[in-house]
């Protein structure tokens, strides 16, 4: 009898761990720099909310940077964050698996460039920021990408990238550059301009939509602020409420968010694939004497047309999403509050997108009844055609769409095309929690 209990025990314990953590090579390595500590407190509210994310995002730099005029080193503030995190890390420790140490988080702030815009990048002007944004995209034992997000102004990531190109074969620089993806909130400085110009191969996302996803106030205070002791940290909006978190969301892991296919869209936007020449900046780079035209044409990528609708799309998921986090601050009891589902399609429990090849005029059947969740609740199935980035834009029938199993029908006119179809996993629960899995049918 007691080997069958301890046996019990054994898969009840095994099955919480393997649907609390998130597999290594689903998750995606970020490192941000940011202008916390500045006039904007929304830098603060952007970490403290990436930081309660932080099981689900490989974060390996936290780099102070400057924006469109020189300012003080300000890596004590990104500390100060980081160590109020930590007092409610062991608690969050109780509920998820993968959170990094508060020694982990602590290595890996550093101060970018002490000068603003390009008079901050050339030589002799390395920083501890650049040199460890060289050092993590030249780990040879992780062959993903590195995400940089521009939180703030992209000289120190600049600098990196002119070390490399003045210190490299022109071989050696290539297989730097491949590794690196760019995410610029709103472009701070004119170093991103001059990026886009030096390094085209490189994919680069700037973003000028990140407003209007983002809570009320009241529902701040009553979800965040209101929730001891993290969220006496978490302060009341000045401008915007948290206009770099798009950035984190775009590389958050949760089976929707397919980061390199920038026009399949997720929490952080939806991107076209062709990059567009002269996206500007914000006007104070203008006022600070720089200017963007100097480095024309460059290009990046930029917002598809329905701009932050795309994030727009998921909102309510990504409030649940942070409000559940912060309660997980507040008690060691696992019992007590929610977690996230975990969606199993057709057997397979990665969060990965599945290509699947169907001809116009047949079905498919796709199944989830292999999912779970965590606290016993019970899951609400949605499943649907994510129409923006789907090739063909006909009309697709869905039988079964709120069961756990679907039966897709190809339309005849869809040959040569292809289908997006997004599973949302929702348990019954306060707050409730959604995940994804992501399907594209390649039509023949």
């Amino acid at each position: 009898m007691k080997k069958v209990l301890f046996f019990f025990f054994f898969l009840t314990a095994w099955s919480l761990y393997s649907e609390a953590q998130v597999a290594n090579e689903d998750k995606h390595r970020l490192i941000v720099t940011t202008d916390l500590g500045g006039t904007d407190p929304d830098d603060i509210q952007s970490m403290i909310h990436l930081l309660l994310c932080s099981n689900v995002i490989d974060i390996e730099g936290l780099i102070s940077s400057q924006v469109w005029m020189d300012d003080p080193d300000k890596t004590a503030k990104i500390s100060e964050v980081v160590e109020q995190f930590g007092e409610v890390l062991p608690r969050l420790n109780k509920h998820a698996e993968g959170y990094p140490s508060l020694n982990q988080l602590r290595a890996i702030i550093k101060r970018g460039q002490p000068s603003s815009n390009m008079t901050g990048v050339g030589q002799g002007k390395d920083s501890p920021g650049s040199e460890l944004i060289i050092s993590v995209v030249d780990e040879k034992k992780d062959q993903r990408p590195v995400w940089l997000a521009g939180w703030g102004g992209m000289n120190t990531i600049a600098q990196a990238l002119w070390k490399v190109k003045h210190t490299r074969s022109e071989k050696d620089l290539k297989k730097f550059t491949a590794k690196i993806r760019i995410y610029d909130v709103l472009g701070q400085d004119d170093a991103g301009a001059w990026i886009a110009k030096n390094f085209p191969e490189i994919i680069y996302i700037r973003n000028t939509e990140v407003y209007g996803w983002g809570p009320s106030d009241q529902w701040l205070k009553q979800n965040i602020q209101n929730h001891q002791p993290l969220g006496k940290h978490y302060p009341d909006r000045k401008w915007a409420t948290e206009g770099d978190s798009p950035a984190f969301f775009y590389v958050y892991a949760n089976g929707l968010n397919i980061p390199d296919s920038l026009e399949y869209g997720g929490w952080g936007g939806r991107f076209s694939n062709q990059k567009t020449s002269g996206i500007r900046g914000m006007d104070f780079i203008v006022r600070s004497g720089k200017d963007e035209t100097q480095y024309d044409p460059y290009y990046m990528h930029g917002s598809c047309k329905e701009g932050c609708a795309a994030i727009n799309k998921w909102q309510q998921h990504i409030w649940n999403n942070f409000a559940a986090r912060m309660l997980w601050t507040t008690t060691d009891d696992y019992k007590a509050v929610n977690h996230h589902p975990h969606a199993v399609l057709d057997g397979d429990r990665s969060l990965k997108c599945i290509f699947k090849k169907v001809k116009a005029g047949n079905s498919i059947v796709l199944d989830a009844s292999g999912s779970t969740d965590p606290d016993g609740n019970k899951l609400i199935y949605k499943w649907s055609i994510y129409t923006e980035p789907s090739s063909y834009k006909g009309e697709v029938k869905i039988e079964g769409d709120n069961a756990k199993k679907c039966k897709v029908y190809i339309p005849t006119d869809a040959a040569g095309q292809n289908i997006h179809i997004i599973l949302e996993l929702t348990d019954e629960a306060t707050p409730a929690l959604t995940v994804y899995r992501r399907v594209v049918l390649k039509i023949s």
